[in-house]
């Protein structure tokens, strides 16, 4: 299956149905009165977070989705159906954000989480909910609105504790393998990797966590060299990040020189998209010990420690013949364990809500009948036998009081 994990999409909600006018016609019913039913709701639309996705690339050739509209009212106060909500699905973390605006609508990190990001339009109103003691007979109806537009970004950030960075050839891939059950593809040359992968690294029965793989990364990346940056996305949301450094890399250059190309790219990638990947904490992670001595792989690592001035954590390791992985990653877990991860639980936002007036109510009271009558007129409306209902007191005459 191809991986995508950016797309553009246009979602519309349904429109509310239109309420009618209509009146009782029944044999023997004189003036049966008003009858016109209200519309339906139209239907919205909502993305939900699916554990059994990883990619987007449903939404990668159907760009258009729409809920279905409200039914129109019927007589006999028939109220139209509902439109049926549209539930679209996607893949846990992706984040929802409102092209036109730039607004984050949503962030889909748990399974099963739903996001409302069209609402649909409210139903009109029959010529039953018109009806008053003044007119009786109204020939008044409302459309119902249209359901909301918008163009939405999906994009895919995966949900991962540590993230791998390291130049193609590091040994990323041959680490997942090694330490999970995950088999990324695995070659002696360049860019073997061309989507991430996820492993989950289970460090006892009831310790894991989730490593992910990243594309490699390579100077001049920012300006689309190599696969680019565009991968770089994913580390996110992790909390770690392991730099695999080769001792004897393939093209026999500088391992200083690869470490700080990385990390410009990876400092210009932060600012530009205003994510704070510089700020994760970086554990250096030397590969292929086997190829040399130990006293040659030591002399090695300790020169590339100073000309970084590195102070950081440092971990040296063999992964194709699994030495030293497992203590990486009983750091790592021991790390998460001391630093748990704080959710940030954000002020919790008042959807935006459509103050439709309740079935039976009017926007606005309906005007007195008596109010700027002269009293000579209310005089000879009490004559009349009309009672008349006095709202202000101080309209109430001398003789009445």
């Amino acid at each position: 299956m191809k991986f995508v994990d950016e797309v553009s999409i246009k979602v519309r909600a349904g429109d509310g149905g239109n309420g009618i006018v209509s009146f009782r016609r029944e044999k023997y019913v004189a003036r049966g009165g008003p009858d016109g039913g209200d519309g339906g709701d139209g239907g919205n639309v909502y993305i939900e977070a699916d554990e059994e996705l990883n990619t987007l690339v449903d939404y990668r050739y159907v760009r258009f989705y729409e809920a279905t509209r409200g039914e129109n009212g019927q007589g006999r106060n028939k109220t139209g159906a509902k439109g049926e909500e549209l539930i679209l699905k996607a893949p846990v973390g992706t984040q929802i954000t409102d092209k036109e605006t730039g607004e984050i609508v949503g962030d889909l990190t748990r399974p099963g989480e739903r996001v409302l990001v069209a609402k649909g339009g409210f139903h009109g109103l029959g010529n039953t909910r018109f009806k008053s003691s003044i007119n009786r007979a109204p020939r008044k109806a409302t459309h119902g609105t249209p359901g909301e537009v918008r163009e939405l970004r999906l994009e895919l950030k995966v949900l991962a504790d540590v993230g791998l960075l390291g130049l193609p050839n590091a040994g990323k891939s041959t680490f997942i393998r090694a330490v999970s059950s995950a088999k990324p593809k695995v070659a002696g040359y360049p860019f073997t990797t061309l989507v991430p992968n996820l492993g989950v690294v289970r460090v006892d029965a009831e310790s894991s966590f989730v490593v992910a793989d990243i594309p490699g990364v390579i100077e001049g990346a920012a300006e689309g060299a190599g696969l680019g940056i565009r991968f770089l996305r994913h580390l996110a949301r992790t909390r770690i990040l392991l730099h695999i450094v080769d001792l004897m890399p393939y093209d026999e250059s500088d391992p200083v020189e690869n470490f700080n190309g990385i990390m410009n790219e990876l400092y210009k990638y932060s600012e530009s998209k205003d994510i704070s990947l510089k700020d994760k904490p970086v554990w250096l992670v030397f590969n292929k010990t086997d190829l040399m001595t130990e006293e040659e792989a030591e002399a090695r690592m300790q020169d590339v420690q100073e000309r970084l001035e590195w102070d950081g954590p440092v971990f040296k390791m063999s992964a194709i013949k699994k030495e030293g992985t497992r203590e990486i990653c009983n750091s790592i877990m021991d790390y998460l364990i001391e630093h748990p991860q704080i959710r940030k639980f954000e002020a919790e936002k008042t959807q935006e809500e459509f103050n439709w007036p309740e079935p039976g109510s009017m926007d606005e009271a309906e005007a007195d009948p008596f109010e700027g009558l002269e009293p000579e007129w209310v005089e000879d409306l009490e004559d009349d036998g009309v009672e008349v209902v006095y709202v202000d007191p101080s309209q109430v005459p001398d003789d009445k009081k």
